[in-house]
């Protein structure tokens, strides 16, 4: 494609011209510089072993910080809102209370993660279309939560469990990245496991203790409310089960609501890997070539090589492939097949010339 008079390869701007060959890069091998976007050396962990901070986790949790803020200002508006709201009809609920506060923040909290156990429910026209809006508001909620906290308390003990499971190798840096990106998902599986299995724990031997139900019961109660179940045979009846329960049912809920998603991220990734296994490993034919060849001079360079093996592993679609090319067109304001500085000056300053 860079023969004479044809247009350059795409990634022409990437030879590394000064570099010098090695033995182990033949003379007639192009060699590439690693593309700036990609992780450099300042984005390598310094210290693996937990003595300094990670920039490139620190970076990314550091820009999830003012959305976890505006989760929990939605939450705490919602409960607040909810149980004034609830307190206010009170008298139009029936079933077994304790403190009017405290049940009506209890019957917020199991409106909103829709588990409805039923031993306090709505008994007036006021009191169920109070509860209809705050069943989805709740759920909305809900699923803001798994975008946003849920997923960031997983990842931010991602590391942490990369150490605990490779304790007795030594991964350096690069080899530690490369295992965080290759297996994330998995480890985001085992860490949600882990959280749910402690929380399912913990609610239990709650249960046992304070609401005198016995094991059997116990466990039953906590998974009927984690799934949102809630047959109502078995709740938080006392007052220091349900200020137990407005906190244990968000978290427990959410977690298994973020453990399905993870798994189900685990299959879609197990099988864009397959894919990915199988375009690289499968043989090149003409008709492979053929397709291969955007610019129909009857070779094909790198950079369309890389464009054909992307659009099979389904990474991109033709329609990327042709918003990328009107853009490349545009900046190419000479004509000429490649970029350069000036045409990017040629090109932001051709609409004030007009």
């Amino acid at each position: 494609m860079a023969s004479n008079g044809a247009k350059q390869p795409l990634l022409s701007g990437l030879v590394d011209s000064t570099s010098q060959r090695t033995d182990k890069c033949p003379p007639n091998r192009r060699r590439f510089r690693r593309v700036k976007s990609a992780p450099l050396a300042e984005f390598v962990p310094s210290d693996i072993s937990g003595n300094g901070p990670i920039p490139r986790y620190e970076s990314f949790f550091g820009g999830l910080h003012q959305s976890l803020k505006k989760v929990a200002v939605f939450l705490a508006i919602y409960l607040g809102l909810g149980t004034t709201c609830f307190y206010a009809v009170r008298d139009d609920i029936k079933g077994k209370k304790s403190n009017p506060i405290l049940d009506s923040l209890y019957f917020c909290m199991v409106t909103m993660t829709t588990v409805g156990y039923g031993d306090l429910v709505p008994d007036s026209a006021a009191a169920k279309l109070l509860a209809c809006v705050f069943v989805f508001t709740g759920m909305a909620l809900v699923g803001l939560i798994l975008s946003k906290a849920a997923d960031y308390l997983v990842e931010k003990q991602e590391i942490l469990l990369i150490k605990a499971l490779h304790m007795h190798q030594k991964l350096g840096p690069a080899a530690f990245l490369k295992e965080i990106e290759t297996n994330k998902v998995k480890y985001k599986c085992y860490l949600a496991v882990v959280i749910l299995s402690v929380l399912m724990l913990v609610g239990t031997i709650f249960l046992y203790m304070i609401e005198d139900l016995d094991g059997i019961d116990a466990f039953y109660c906590i998974c009927s409310t984690i799934t949102t179940l809630g047959y109502g045979d078995k709740s938080f009846s006392t007052g220091y089960g349900r200020m137990f329960a407005v906190f244990w049912i968000p978290m427990g809920t959410i977690g298994l609501g973020q453990l399905l998603l993870y798994i189900a991220e685990l299959f879609t990734e197990s099988r864009q890997k397959a894919l990915v296994n199988w375009v690289l490993t499968r043989r090149m034919t003409n008709l492979d070539l053929e397709a291969a060849d955007m610019d129909d001079d009857g070779v094909v360079g790198a950079a369309e090589f890389i464009i054909y093996k992307l659009k099979e592993m389904g990474k991109i679609s033709q329609e990327d492939i042709a918003l990328v090319m009107k853009e490349f067109e545009d900046l190419d304001v000479d004509q000429s097949g490649t970029l350069s500085a000036s045409d990017i000056v040629l090109a932001q300053t051709a609409p004030i010339n007009k």
